[in-house]
């Protein structure tokens, strides 16, 4: 017997229990993460500011290997000038981390809420596009976390005008930055999700990327120079040569211009 065909209200219903079901989900990770205030904050989130972190080393091994200098001592001092700052930023930090932890299951959430709806064609292609997506937002925050942040970092925060002039760093100023330029570099990492889109709707080609490529090139560098506001060359190379790989990487996934019979 075929299933009832559900009203506009049972949907409406089953919805509600999804977002309900989410939002549990992220209320309990951000329990777990409040609780683990020091080690989120001292592990993770001011790693970038000591010469301990991982991409300092790295960088600071290649520079010996072909006989160059290694980079100056970088311990970066955070201050707070606000008396609620510390518990408001410790709150809202653990919300955006559980946001960030809890995306594949509330995208889990969204599919069983949709995928009755679809055909068997369209659920194929459909888990194909939430599985994509998911896997580039999250090598998105990857590269902002350890490579697009922290050269950004040691940047402005040994930049100075006169040396008159000492770099005390807000704590509010530092979160601000570590969660808009890591979310940015995530969200940037959808442009092959957003290709593949357009493309199946007919809105742009294979050959249309291919022939605009150098433009994208350029229009590519200045965005690079806008989410890393530094005159350093290889910060801009950096920053540049991943958002480049992604323009390559929508080539791939774009679908050839249509052949009229």
């Amino acid at each position: 017997m075929a299933e009832k065909e559900m009203t506009f209200w049972e949907h409406l219903d089953e919805l509600r229990k999804v977002l309900f079901r989410v939002a549990i989900a992220i209320l309990v990770v951000a329990i777990a993460l409040f609780f683990a205030k020091e080690f989120i904050f001292d592990n993770i989130i001011f790693a970038p500011t000591r010469d301990g972190f991982i991409l300092y080393k790295w960088i600071n091994y290649l520079l010996n290997l072909f006989g160059g200098e290694a980079l100056e001592s970088f311990n970066l001092k955070i201050i707070n000038i606000d008396l609620t700052a510390q518990f408001f930023i410790h709150l809202s930090t653990t919300f955006y981390l559980s946001l960030v932890i809890c995306t594949p299951y509330a995208l889990y959430q969204l599919w069983t809420f949709v995928s009755p709806a679809l055909y068997p064609k369209e659920k194929k292609g459909a888990k194909k596009a939430f599985g994509f997506a998911s896997i580039l937002f999250y090598l998105g925050l990857v590269v902002g976390y350890y490579l697009v942040f922290p050269l950004t970092l040691r940047f402005l925060g040994t930049y100075q005008v006169s040396e008159s002039v000492n770099n005390d760093i807000s704590l509010r100023s530092y979160i601000s930055m570590f969660v808009s330029l890591i979310l940015i570099m995530g969200i940037v990492f959808e442009l092959p999700s957003v290709a593949a889109i357009l493309s199946r709707l007919g809105l742009i080609t294979k050959e249309l990327l291919k022939k605009y490529r150098r433009h994208a090139f350029v229009i590519l560098l200045i965005l690079a120079a806008i989410i890393t506001p530094s005159g350093d060359p290889f910060t801009l190379f950096a920053v540049g040569l991943p958002l480049y790989a992604l323009y390559e990487v929508s080539i791939v996934v774009c679908k050839k211009k249509r052949i009229e019979s």
